[in-house]
């Protein structure tokens, strides 16, 4: 089968695709058929090895695992034989964020990690850029405490995790306002938020307001910045490690203060959210937002329009599996 390989870290260009032998399910696995993955920050941050604690994860010298890819939608091929919860046919998506993989004609996935069958509506496209920004954004929520009058800004909200962090927050009923680019004002609003801002032209931390939970959904801020705008007893959040790692040893210094804490969850990936997102899916309380979609022999191409940062919502790159 095709994938795209990298043996070394690097820029975009380490990425090139080669034939790799297909995967076998495992008795309790089932085999996917990719229809479309995408690229996510992620994944740029495995590729690159930076920041450096990745390679912790990844190989202190070479990728471990050079196979990119977490989110995936596609078809079942086979089925293991112990599997009873999907069958031959079926068209599924979910994330491997911690095996990766996705980046291939074809991956292997146990039946009960986070994997669901897909909305009947819904294009494998779609599906695809779901999982990732709506896991890592519902960790950070639920951490918050976000329900029903919770004041939440997100800075950052038109990327996959804040694009699915203002739906998330609406649907729990709190009041957002969101932060982002001119040019994306209009679709923000459109996922919800209750207060747009522009931050070309405004400062969110100048406004005067107060918020309960202040998230930054793309490490832009940190917490010195932001602790402004919290209530007394209100909650930082952010998706990057912050300068020299901060967010985290904050988090810890913070974590026994009855005052304006710094909070950094880290993500679990069920198959019980994906089945959440799935309905959410099926119910029209969810949107998935794709802002360029490439075939995968363009996966460099892909990648370093990730990389710009300028983004909206998700990259998705389409896959056409071979027999």
């Amino acid at each position: 089968m095709r994938a795209v390989i990298h043996t070394t870290y690097g820029p975009p260009e380490v990425l090139h695709l080669d034939e790799v032998e297909r995967p076998e399910p495992r008795p309790d696995e089932v085999l996917i058929k990719i229809h479309a993955t995408t690229v996510n920050r992620t994944d740029c941050g495995f590729r690159a090895g930076r920041p450096h604690i990745v390679r912790a994860f990844s190989g202190l010298v070479r990728p471990k695992r050079p196979i990119l890819g977490t989110e995936l939608a596609g078809e079942v091929e086979a089925i293991g034989g112990a599997v009873t919860r999907f069958a031959v046919g079926e068209r599924v998506f979910g994330v491997r964020a911690d095996l990766f993989g996705a980046h291939a004609e074809y991956v292997c996935m146990r039946e009960t990690g986070p994997l669901a069958t897909m909305p009947t509506a819904m294009s494998f496209d779609e599906a695809a850029a779901v999982c990732d920004g709506v896991i890592l954004a519902l960790s950070n929520l639920r951490r918050a405490k976000v329900g029903p009058g919770t004041r939440i800004v997100i800075y950052g909200a038109s990327g996959s995790i804040g694009t699915a962090a203002v739906q998330l927050a609406k649907h729990e009923g709190a009041h957002v306002t969101a932060v982002c680019a001119t040019k994306h004002l209009e679709l923000i609003a459109s996922l919800g938020a209750d207060v747009v801002i522009d931050y070309t032209t405004h400062d969110f931390t100048a406004t005067g307001e107060t918020y309960d939970v202040v998230y930054d959904a793309v490490g832009k801020s940190s917490f010195r910045r932001c602790r402004r705008l919290l209530v007394k007893r209100g909650i930082y959040m952010s998706t990057d490690l912050g300068f020299a790692s901060q967010n985290p040893l904050l988090a810890l210094a913070t974590s026994r203060l009855p005052i304006r804490k710094v909070c950094f969850p880290l993500p679990r990936y069920t198959q019980a959210d994906v089945q959440l997102l799935q309905g959410l899916l099926e119910a029209g309380s969810y949107r998935p937002v794709i802002d360029r979609c490439y075939p995968l022999d363009q996966v460099v191409e892909a990648t370093r329009y990730v990389e710009t940062e300028q983004k909206t919502g998700n990259v998705v790159l389409t896959v056409t599996p071979r027999p």
